[in-house]
């Protein structure tokens, strides 16, 4: 409440009138701040809870829609209260927010004073600078109807007509555009929204576009971008060093009237790291079961080295004699960590200590070259990993023979020539996690679509994985690099120049027009 001080009122009762709403604004004041301090903390220790033990942890969807709720909350209590900025931990992480990206459009509106004289005195007003506020606005998504006019010419003399010739469509005798079949995909894929979800969001639109339809746009979009999916792969298994993975997906099996797991197999490789030359990509291969047999062909013309994680059928790879594996230090320390969260063991705090040794000098190389790696390697990680191993085979005579501790201890022991590969290699990471994070979205999708409704859907799901994985390693947006290539192979473009078309040239074609 504001009180001018100059003109309080004279009466008695008026006053006790004034008194008694100061009071009952500054218990409402109280209370409010009272409840953004209990949503402050239930925030913060549904935060903790995503690093407590796995059995208190909750699930990461479950845990953002709780963050969301409380927020929300906590926004309506501090609206209710019209609070300065500078009252909350909230407007004040908005004050130090960066600025808007400069990409976007602007559109300005101007909000000028009512009058060119001055209210005061009477005297002009002229100008001496201005203030500038940005809000960020959200224009929906729109359809709209692309009508092709192709106008018909006639001869008199001789009776012959003329008229340009129809273009092609990315979808035979389809309505959708390049652009329309690249949002539906995009949508499916990167943003994980089933096709029968999107149908819903069309028909709000008034257009009833079935859900059957859109699988047809997405079939034949695919037939479009699998020779791109193709190119990746020589492109991945042309390196000398490759990460490798793979995800269960359901998979409808109509036979049997449920689903069957089938498998995407990723492979990726990533330079940076030891700043090679080559740009990173990663491209996913669809198996409808897990044998030995699958990584072999995948990679039945790789020589180099795979680095892997614990999967014994990575194994047979090795057969051949020209691949060598490397092991992921992440999943051994993954193992001590499941231990010590559950048991506080000491030994396997020391064993996580141990590691975290070898992963501090690893963020100190990281982006210089191959060689300047091994060589440090060398003095440093060396040293600790050999007294690490005396460490673990010493331990392992000291505890239980069966129990979770010495399962992790046998389990980096017996693996420990893998996992001892990168001192003898610059190229090579310290663990898998760069295929492990092209994993991820494969996972949040198995949720969302719940399974996949062939092997031949499930085979689409890896091409277009495959091209949505590589642009986000080369910071390429989903949407405009789909659009575009589907608009140049659509019209014509030769498929002696696939190779413009894969991200990282794309990319550079786009900056230089």
């Amino acid at each position: 409440m504001d009180i001018d001080l100059a003109t309080l009122p004279d009466d008695v009762e008026t006053l006790q009138e004034l008194v008694r709403s100061l009071a009952a604004e500054r218990a409402s004041l109280s209370e409010a701040k009272a409840e953004i301090e209990r949503l402050n903390l239930i925030i913060k220790k549904l935060q903790r809870s995503q690093f407590g033990r796995r059995a208190e942890r909750l699930d990461d969807d479950q845990l953002q829609l709780g963050l969301e709720d409380l927020n929300t909350d906590l926004a309506r209590v501090e609206a209710s209260l019209a609070l300065l900025p500078a009252e909350t931990e909230t407007s004040k992480a908005q004050g130090e927010r960066p600025s808007l990206p400069t990409h976007l459009a602007r559109e300005d509106v101007q909000l000028d004073v009512e009058h060119q004289a001055c209210p005061c005195c009477g005297g002009p007003l002229h100008p001496i600078g201005e203030t500038v506020s940005e809000m960020l606005d959200h224009v929906p998504a729109r359809l709209r109807v692309i009508r092709i006019r192709r106008p018909r010419y006639g001869c008199r003399a001789c009776g012959t007509i003329h008229q340009a010739p129809a273009p092609e469509r990315p979808i035979a005798k389809g309505l959708a555009t390049p652009g329309l079949l690249a949002h539906v995909l995009v949508s499916k894929y990167c943003d994980h929204l089933p096709l029968y979800r999107q149908s819903q969001i069309f028909a709000r639109q008034g257009v009833e576009l079935d859900r059957s339809t859109l699988a047809n746009w997405v079939g034949g979009a695919c037939w479009w971008l699998e020779p791109l999916q193709a190119r990746l792969a020589e492109h991945v298994f042309a390196s000398q060093t490759v990460f490798a993975d793979d995800t269960p997906i359901p998979v409808l099996d109509p036979g049997r009237g449920r689903t069957k797991t089938g498998r995407l197999w990723v492979y990726a490789r990533d330079d940076r790291p030891w700043n090679g030359p080559e740009p990173p990509a990663a491209v996913y291969v669809y198996s409808p079961d897990r044998r030995a047999e699958r990584p072999s062909s995948h990679l039945a013309k790789f020589k180099g080295i795979v680095q892997v994680d614990g999967y014994p059928g990575f194994e047979r790879l090795t057969e051949r004699g020209d691949i060598v594996l490397a092991a992921c230090w992440a999943h051994a320390r993954r193992k001590f960590y499941e231990v010590h969260e559950a048991t506080g063991s000491p030994v396997a705090a020391e064993a996580l200590g141990r590691i975290a040794e070898l992963y501090a000098i690893e963020a100190s190389i990281r982006g210089q070259p191959a060689p300047a790696r091994q060589t440090t390697r060398r003095a440093r990680s060396l040293p600790l990993v050999r007294a690490m191993r005396i460490w673990l085979e010493a331990q392992l005579n000291r505890i239980p023979p069966k129990g979770a501790l010495a399962d992790a201890i046998r389990y980096a022991l017996t693996r420990w020539e893998a996992l001892c590969r990168f001192l003898d290699d610059g190229r090579i990471e310290l663990d898998n996690n760069t295929v492990e994070r092209a994993v991820r979205p494969i996972a949040l999708g198995r949720k969302n679509h719940l399974f996949a409704g062939s092997d031949s859907g499930a085979a689409r799901w890896a091409i277009v994985a495959s091209l949505l994985a590589t642009a986000k390693l080369n910071d390429v947006e989903p949407f405009a690099y789909l659009k575009d290539v589907l608009e140049r192979m659509s019209n014509g473009h030769p498929m002696g120049r696939l190779d413009e078309l894969l991200p990282w040239h794309w990319t550079r074609s786009k900056a230089a027009a």
